[in-house]
C-alpha cells in the first residue's frame, strides 16, 4: 500500500488536486481510498472545534467569497494554546500510526489523505526550538508518505477563493509551510500553476517517486 499526502494553506486548490489524481488512479485499476485527516484521524475533533469556537469566539463552518468567515483556531498562536496543541497534535500522530497500520490490512493500493500531520506541525511557531524539537521527534514514528504534496498558492488568490483567515495569517502560513518542507524533507513542493498543469506535475512527481523498484506500485498509468 502506497501513501499520498496534500498539504497547503486554506483555498490552495488541495481538493481539485486530489480529486484530479483519485481519477487518475482509478481509471488506471489501482483500488483507492480517500481519507480527511479531520474527519479520519484526528482525536475527538467535534469537541476541538466546539471547544475552540467557545474559546476564541471564531466563525464556524467553511468559507466562500458569498460568504466569507472569520474563525480562530490554527491562526492563535499564544503559549498555552501552543502548548495545548503538542499534546493534542501527540495525540493525532498516535492516532495516525493505528489508522495507517489498519489500512495496510484493506487490500487498498493508494491512500491519498487530505491534510496530513504535516498540516498540524506547520501550524507550530517554527522559529521556536522546543517546537521544532516536537516536531522532528513526531516526524520520527509517524508513518511517512510515500508521496506528500504540498499545493502552494498565492495566498491572496488562495483567500478569494476561501475567505475564512485573515490574509495576513495566510501569508504567515505559507512561509510555514514552505519552511517546514525543509525541516521534513521529501515533500513535493506544487507552485502556483493553472490547474492543469498543476494536476501535470502531481503526477509527475508520483511517477518519480515509484519509478524505483523498492517503491513501484505495479500497473501504474501512464503520464496523460
Amino acid at each position: 500500500m502506497k501513501i499520498v499526502s496534500f498539504s497547503g494553506i486554506d483555498g490552495a486548490g488541495k481538493s481539485t488536486q486530489i480529486s484530479a489524481l483519485h481519477s487518475w488512479l482509478t481509471r488506471a485499476g489501482q483500488r483507492t481510498q480517500l481519507l480527511t485527516f479531520w474527519d479520519n484521524v484526528v482525536v475527538a475533533p467535534g469537541f476541538r472545534e466546539f471547544t475552540s469556537h467557545k474559546a476564541f469566539k471564531g466563525d464556524q463552518g467553511i468559507g466562500s467569497p458569498q460568504k466569507p468567515l472569520h474563525r480562530r483556531d490554527k491562526n492563535v498562536t499564544a503559549w498555552p494554546v501552543t502548548a495545548m496543541r503538542f499534546g493534542l497534535y501527540f495525540a493525532d500522530a498516535v492516532s495516525l500510526c493505528r489508522t495507517v497500520r489498519n489500512l495496510r490490512k484493506s487490500g487498498t493500493d493508494v491512500v491519498i489523505f487530505d491534510r496530513y500531520i504535516y498540516d498540524e506541525l506547520a501550524n507550530l511557531p517554527l522559529n521556536r526550538w522546543l517546537a521544532r524539537l516536537f516536531i522532528r521527534f513526531v516526524l520520527a514514528f509517524v508513518p511517512k508518505p510515500d508521496v506528500a504534496y504540498i499545493i502552494d498558492a498565492d495566498p491572496d488568490a488562495a483567500y478569494a477563493r476561501k475567505p475564512e483567515y485573515p490574509l495576513e495569517f495566510l501569508r504567515r502560513n505559507r512561509d510555514a509551510y514552505l519552511n517546514f518542507s525543509r525541516i521534513a524533507g521529501n515533500i513535493s513542493v506544487i507552485e502556483p500553476l493553472p490547474i492543469e498543469a498543476a494536476s501535470v506535475r502531481i503526477r509527475q512527481a508520483f511517477l518519480q517517486k515509484l519509478s524505483q523498484p523498492e517503491t513501484s506500485l505495479p500497473g501504474l498509468p501512464a503520464l496523460q
